[in-house]
């Protein structure tokens, strides 16, 4: 079935994948021979180890991008008018090389990538072929690294998608058995992407598939712990943050904040999704190209990174600065508007690039701001902000992918916080019940929806 487009509606990820409205999950499958299950965890190892390489080196290669974009933005800081344009022009460069390359060689390798993930597991997209792999790389490392406020894990996850179907037809296997090794494929890019193997596993049962079975839970582990152990090696296991081991309140009174905190990122979680879908349909209304926006969002970027590099990217050093507390309270308020927009405004370049990590960073914020209210209205007992920042990490994740398991497994592997499940819990319970009271549709669900009945 095919949908005509608005006059000025322009092509992305989104438009190239879908053909009907999805289910949430996917069918079960009924088409396409099962192979044996040591086989199945025989192949989802071989995809664990590529998507591990693939993805380490994407990330490592990401990281070199990110410290040299501040390094050079720091010396040109206090420089001439000229090196920031400098700056300006190359950030708008990048962005341009980046959704040319989309554009002409892998239209489904614009935005995130998992909606498109989920598509194909819903039956209603298929596949990415193995080009979107060196696309995906390079397009994301041009817009990332330059400075775009986008996520690694968008990439990560649709390259090893990608890489789990090319070996899984290469191996001959039947439909269901390909399908679950590009789920599981999927899971180790996530597991990659923030060294969380147990959070891969987790999002393919809970989030692209949607149920547990042994063949889908044996391939999710297999191609997690694979990729894992390929990644540390080109990476280092040392968690994502650095996180001081912080004193807890044992008063039940006292983990009513940690629901407050989820209560209060629920309700920014809805505002963060519908930011998102609003930026969409205002670049769709845009009577410029798809370049021409990709260099005026680039160019955009370019400036954060002149006048302040530490706000441009992903927002990892948002992220640590909250755990650590180095934050007034004072400018928390205009930060998260700035990465709100920021972030949306990114999205809407079509350039390779994911949610997760911007994020965080807004629920890292949302969990400070948190931290002080409950000073407030506690002044005799010491709290600490990082188990604030941590649960509003989990609570941005619950209220707007609406995957709770996922994103408190991912939180606790990230910052090595195991003793904040309680608080971790409570959190994302709240947020979850703010985001349904309030009818708000789980963000990839709202991408692939919009795109599947023409409309931003």
């Amino acid at each position: 079935m095919q949908y005509s487009e608005p006059e000025n509606r322009q092509s992305t990820e989104e438009d190239t994948m879908l053909q009907q409205v999805p289910n949430r999950k996917p069918p079960p499958e009924q088409t396409g021979s099962s192979c044996s299950l040591v086989f199945l965890a025989s192949a989802s190892i071989l995809i664990g180890l590529a998507t591990g390489a693939i993805c380490g080196v994407f990330r490592l290669f990401l990281k070199g991008l990110e410290t040299a974009r501040t390094d050079l933005a720091l010396r040109f800081l206090h420089g001439s008018p000229w090196e920031g344009c400098f700056l300006v022009v190359g950030v708008a460069l990048a962005a341009l090389v980046a959704v040319e390359m989309v554009r002409r060689f892998a239209p489904l390798a614009s935005g995130s990538g998992i909606p498109h993930v989920e598509a194909v597991l819903s039956g209603v997209a298929v596949p990415a072929p193995w080009v979107l792999i060196p696309v995906k790389f390079i397009g994301g490392l041009l817009a990332i690294g330059s400075g775009l406020a986008l996520g690694r894990e968008g990439p990560s996850v649709q390259m090893g998608a990608a890489a789990a179907n090319t070996i899984g037809r290469l191996l001959s296997l039947g439909q269901a058995d390909c399908r679950a090794l590009l789920a599981a494929g999927a899971g180790a890019g996530l597991a990659t992407a923030f060294n969380a193997p147990a959070a891969g596993a987790v999002f393919v049962l809970e989030e692209l598939v949607g149920r547990f079975e042994a063949r889908m839970v044996c391939a999710a582990l297999g191609a997690s712990i694979s990729a894992i152990l390929i990644s540390r090696g080109i990476l280092g296991g040392q968690p994502d943050f650095i996180v001081f081991h912080q004193v807890l309140p044992e008063a039940i009174a006292k983990q009513l904040f940690f629901v407050m905190t989820g209560l209060m990122t629920g309700l920014l979680a809805v505002g963060y999704n519908r930011t998102i879908l609003a930026a969409l349909r205002l670049a769709d209304r845009l009577p410029v190209s798809i370049p021409v926006r990709a260099v005026l969002i680039g160019g955009l970027a370019g400036l954060v990174v002149w006048l302040d590099p530490h706000l441009a990217g992903g927002g990892d050093w948002i992220t640590q600065a909250a755990i650590n507390n180095t934050i007034s309270w004072r400018i928390i308020p205009a930060l998260f508007v700035f990465r709100l927009i920021f972030g949306a405004i990114s999205y809407a370049a079509a350039t390779p690039g994911g949610l997760f990590a911007p994020m965080l960073a807004l629920g890292a914020l949302s969990g400070l701001a948190c931290s002080f209210v409950a000073q407030i209205l506690s002044p005799d007992t010491a709290l600490a902000a990082t188990p604030f920042v941590i649960v509003g990490m989990a609570s941005m994740f619950a209220g707007s992918v609406r995957s709770p398991l996922t994103g408190i497994i991912l939180v606790m592997e990230m910052t090595g916080s195991s003793d904040l499940v309680l608080p971790l819990l409570s959190g994302s319970f709240a947020a979850m019940v703010v985001a349904g009271a309030l009818g708000d549709t789980p963000i990839y669900e709202a991408l692939r929806l919009r795109a599947a009945t023409g409309r931003r």
